[in-house]
């Protein structure tokens, strides 16, 4: 009788090898991070956090995922200890986490790969964008992870990442990222990268590697309705994290430029409405008086296109080349003016993060005139009794819209009635003839659309509108 034939042998899974390698090379940098915070009886969130926290800063579904067991609670309880993780950065001892691992910590210990546990102090954090740097004493030389390049991550590429949460030890879970340059509504400054690796509670402030065994990004956050991962997780790129970690290394604090100018993006219709050939550039809606945008000249309806050399094809990139521009050097600006594009020398200043909204200067009130539409809007000047009705401060000046048909493009706009239509374009509009006077202009130019300057308890902001409308 002929032999059975031999069973045929199982392939190597794909990628197996390099996992395995780089998951016994790399665990010894990471450190879980435990802390103990007093109660103060502050109310929180309902995810959790108290309302002043970096936590809470984001939405609902995006939650920092590092362990907390609470006591019994109260202000007279027993403290708060709190689970993280973090990576050695420096033989010396130098750890990097997210600042809200160690947010409001009385004491902070971390604890190496060996179980060696070690107090540790905090060098520097920036809440901005949730880093922060510690230091331990170890007595020798510990094991350092390497910075990568997080520019060069592609969608698709694979990644580990790993975490030391609940002090069981080194966790190691792999994916792809998923999706780069991801906002998710935390501020201005931070693009994260998406990935469908398990993060799960307990690894914020962990590591993400590339298969080269560097570090592209620190895991910050996942999307969770339910509390728990569904394989939607994010992390802070290495280009965002390590100038922050060096400056906290350098000097225990972040120092940010600043312009004075508040953006918005740049629509399909708002280009087309001031004759930008697409959507691109960063649109300025109000500028501080006392500010470097103020000093070049620049106003309310420019698009900055070109900053310091570089295009700006996305609002959300502007505002983090601002940020990393050092205070007093003069950079040159792009920016697009009446159907024009010039250059403005902009001399940047140092962000004061505390520094109060600007006071508006206001024109001089408007006598009251009947109502009229336009725009597809019911509108008419500032009477005591739309003030009233509205809730408008006597200074309110502009246009009030009293009524936004539902189902039109300016209720698809977000507008409402109570509004103050304060401009067209550049131009500031007092009446509803002043009003009336832009959109008949922008008919005659061709335009399909009027640039429309929105006030609404004290921001701006452009929206885009057909005049056919009108």
């Amino acid at each position: 009788m002929p032999a059975p034939p031999a069973a045929a042998a199982q392939p190597e899974p794909l990628f197996a090898g390099v996992f395995t390698r780089l998951a016994g090379r790399l665990s010894g940098v990471v450190v879980n991070i435990s802390t103990t915070k007093a109660i103060a009886g502050a109310p929180k969130s309902a995810s959790g956090a108290a309302p002043s926290s970096p936590e809470s800063s984001l939405d609902d579904l995006f939650r920092n995922f590092f362990g907390e067991r609470e006591g019994p609670g109260g202000a007279n309880g027993p403290p708060i200890a709190s689970l993280g993780s973090g990576f050695i950065i420096d033989p010396s001892g130098l750890i990097v986490t997210d600042n809200h691992v160690i947010a409001n910590a009385e004491q902070i210990t971390v604890t190496l790969s060996d179980d060696t546990s070690l107090e540790a102090q905090v060098v520097g954090r920036d809440p901005v964008t949730d880093l922060a740097l510690l230091k331990v004493d170890a007595k020798r030389p510990l094991p350092a992870a390497v910075w990568g390049d997080s520019s060069k991550a592609k969608v698709g590429d694979w990644i580990l990442a790993i975490g030391n949460p609940f002090g069981l030890g080194g966790t190691v879970t792999a994916g792809i990222i998923s999706a780069t340059a991801r906002d998710i509504h935390s501020g201005p400054y931070v693009d994260y990268l998406q990935t469908d690796a398990s993060i799960n509670r307990g690894n914020s402030g962990g590591p993400m590697f590339n298969l080269a065994g560097q570090v592209i990004g620190i895991n910050t956050a996942i999307y969770s309705p339910s509390g728990g991962s569904i394989g939607i997780g994010f992390a802070i790129p290495e280009a965002v994290a390590r100038p922050i970690i060096d400056q906290l290394k350098a000097t225990g604090k972040v120092e940010r430029g600043w312009i004075g100018a508040q953006i918005q993006p740049v629509t399909n219709d708002i280009a087309e409405s001031i004759g930008l050939d697409k959507s691109r550039g960063a649109l300025i809606a109000s500028v501080d008086p006392t500010s470097p945008a103020a000093a070049a000249k620049l106003r309310p309806g420019d698009v900055i296109l070109d900053y310091d050399g570089k295009p700006i094809e996305r609002s959300r990139e502007l505002p983090r080349l601002v940020a990393d521009t050092p205070p007093d050097k003069t950079v040159k600006a792009t920016i697009w003016r009446d159907g024009k594009q010039f250059d403005a020398d902009l001399k940047i200043a140092t962000l004061n993060p505390n520094r109060p909204p600007p006071v508006p200067p206001q024109p001089p009130k408007p006598k009251p005139t009947a109502t009229v539409d336009a725009l597809g809007l019911k509108i008419a000047s500032p009477s005591s009794e739309l003030r009233k009705q509205f809730s408008l401060p006597d200074s309110a000046s502009g246009v009030v819209v009293v009524e936004v048909p539902q189902g039109g493009s300016a209720a698809a706009q977000g507008l409402r009635a109570g509004d103050l239509v304060i401009g067209v374009g550049e131009t500031h509009v007092a009446t509803p003839a002043q009003l009336l006077q832009q959109v008949a202009a922008s008919k005659k130019a061709g335009r399909k659309y009027v640039l429309v300057r929105i006030e609404r308890a004290g921001s701006t902001r452009f929206v885009a509108l057909p005049v056919a409308s009108g």
